[in-house]
């Protein structure tokens, strides 16, 4: 069976983004502490100074030891400047690192997480059903580690090694011209090798593991989300084969990727053993010609191993950079990414009233369609009224909620709540003025207390408590060992169907929102419980515009207004009565819920 379905939309469509914009993206934030960078800069700086020293304090010892032990004040002398010289360099190293850049990078990657969640929260209702959760959890938290991963190669290790070696060999250019060419030649060929295999020969490999990566966190989320479906189904060694296929895939490409890593390291080596002999053996040369004595030796020595060192490191952080802006390039692309239903520049706050709902000629067509659902759609719901939708699946009646709440824009006409375009205000005001009680209520892994209470964060104990009862929920709290601040599980698992919904319905109460919708709120419960919530939403339903969107049409008998809805279109409105005696659609569809 193909696993085709793991790897979610977005990252089918995703536009690759090149390295150098993703670094771009990165050094957007660098630049919003240009202080911070600038102190790290100067303090990395001072450090390279001291560290530049080290091959002359070498040689200076070398040198003194070569005199006897005449001048052993001398060798003292410059075995001093040596530990100095390096204990220099660690410590403003060390300075620059933890006043400066650690809590640079700490405020950053709090910034680009938060930023990445908040973007996230803005993209469309169909970019969320297109994309896994847990993919799209994985690509956040694992780009915040490789803006550290990137910041550091760049900044910490990558740029001061260059300036070290750049140094260096530029010394030893004015006593050894051949000796310095050789060594910036090695270096520019080490540098240019590690580029070009990074982005030639690891990258597409590295991009793979990495999409992998996140088609684990996606497959792993689905399954276990939908734990109490794979017991009921005693489906167990089936989901773990499905999550072995997809971390067998994970493992051959991160193979392929680690053995390339392993290959480009070989040829590294390989280049340094290159220039640890040629450095050593052309002062060994200038030695044989009477141009360069023992303590020359030393210093080309010593200048091998802190350039060796740098190398090897850079060989890795080259490496390591490459993975950082693999991960950090989901996230650059979401800033790219513009959110389909935007506040217009300046949006006025949203002012509900009375709950009056006018739809002026609208049009609306999903993407994925090749015609409009809606066309010229006109509807006008007065306050208060509870207005039921009923129809096939299909026929536009939770496209009618989504639309109310601005999840996407109709592409003619406009929608009007007391007398306000919802298109020209925010899209927060207008969505906390909508109450929504779903079929089927998801909850957060949180108290009942905050779950209640989400609807509105400043409400007292006391409010929380209040809506709870009114909503005939307080009794069945009030029974659990830790009442409100019981933890109701992912989604609310540890609550059953009825004491979710009346936890909904309590969070509803609590916002009083002057339009209520209802999504068949009594559909899958049983008798007993299906009465406390009809009472629930009887009481709710009190003085608000009210929109049910109904499957079982004995629930709305009651209503003012029933629309049937047919192809986005309104067939028929009335009351039941009049509906079941005019014969139509709606008097068909009744008759099919009677089992005539």
């Amino acid at each position: 069976m193909s696993l085709d379905h793991y790897e979610d939309d977005d990252t089918n469509r995703a536009r690759v983004l090149g390295n150098g914009q993703v670094l771009a993206f990165i050094a957007s934030y660098w630049m919003r502490r240009r202080w911070a960078v600038a102190a790290t800069v100067l303090c990395t700086l001072g450090s390279i100074a001291f560290e530049t020293r080290m091959p002359q304090a070498a040689q200076a010892i070398i040198d003194a030891i070569q005199r006897g032990t005449s001048h052993a004040r001398e060798a003292w002398a410059a075995w001093a400047y040596f530990i100095g010289v390096y204990v220099a360099f660690v410590i403003i190293r060390n300075i620059g690192m933890r006043f400066f850049w650690n809590p640079l990078a700490a405020h950053n990657m709090e910034e680009l997480t938060n930023e990445a969640f908040r973007r996230v929260q803005t993209f469309s209702a169909d970019w969320h059903a297109d994309t896994f959760a847990g993919a799209t959890v994985r690509r956040i938290s694992r780009a915040m580690w490789g803006y550290d991963v990137v910041s550091d190669s760049v900044v910490m290790w990558i740029g001061p090694a260059l300036i070290v070696m750049a140094v260096l060999s530029v010394q030893m250019m004015k006593n050894w011209p051949v000796v310095g060419a050789f060594s910036l030649g090695m270096v520019a060929l080490y540098v240019a090798t590690n580029i070009l295999f990074s982005n030639y020969f690891i990258l597409k490999a590295n991009r793979r593991s990495v999409a992998l990566d996140s088609r684990i966190g996606g497959a792993l989320a689905d399954s276990i989300s939908s734990n109490p479906t794979v017991k009921g189904f005693g489906a167990e060694v089936r989901e773990e084969a499905r999550i072995g296929r997809v971390t067998h895939d994970w493992r051959n490409a991160t193979l392929v990727t680690w053995n390339r890593y392993v290959t480009t390291g070989l040829i590294q080596n390989l280049l340094l053993a290159v220039l640890q002999g040629g450095l050593t053996g052309l002062v060994l040369l200038e030695w044989l010609a009477g141009k360069a004595d023992a303590g020359a030796v030393g210093y080309v020595i010593t200048t091998f191993m802190i350039m060796s060192g740098y190398l090897r490191n850079m060989g890795d952080n080259i490496r390591m950079l490459q993975r950082g802006l693999t991960d950090v390039e989901d996230v650059a692309r979401y800033a790219r990414t513009s959110p389909e239903v935007l506040d217009v520049p300046q949006a006025a706050a949203f002012l509900p009233t009375v709950g009056q709902i006018d739809l002026e000629r609208v049009t609306f067509r999903y993407k994925s369609a090749m015609r409009p659902l809606y066309e010229d759609f006109v509807l006008h719901i007065r306050p208060g009224e509870r207005v039921a939708l009923v129809g096939p699946t299909g026929s536009g009646k939770s496209t009618f909620v989504k639309l109310l709440q601005r999840l996407y824009d109709v592409q003619g006409g406009r929608i009007m709540i007391d007398g306000q375009d919802i298109a020209l205000v925010r899209q927060s005001d207008l969505r906390r003025a909508i109450a929504v009680v779903p079929q089927d209520p998801a909850l957060f892994h949180r108290t009942i207390a905050e779950n209640i209470g989400y609807a509105r964060p400043d409400a007292t104990q006391d409010e929380i408590a209040l809506a709870a009862r009114r909503a005939r929920a307080h009794d069945f709290i009030a029974t659990l060992p830790r009442g409100y601040e019981t933890l109701v599980g992912e989604r609310g698992v540890k609550l059953s169907g009825g004491e979710r919904q009346r936890v909904a319905i309590a969070r509803a109460f609590l916002a009083d929102a002057p339009i209520l919708v209802l999504d068949e709120a009594t559909s899958s419960l049983d008798v007993e419980t299906e009465v406390l919530v009809q009472a629930a939403t009887e009481e709710l339903m009190a003085g608000r515009t009210t929109i049910v969107i109904a499957h079982r049409l004995s629930t709305i008998r009651g209503a003012d207004r029933i629309l049937v809805f047919e192809g986005g279109r309104l067939v028929e409105e009335g009351r039941h009565g009049e509906l079941v005696a005019r014969g139509g659609t709606y008097a068909r569809l009744h008759a099919v819920t009677q089992g005539a």
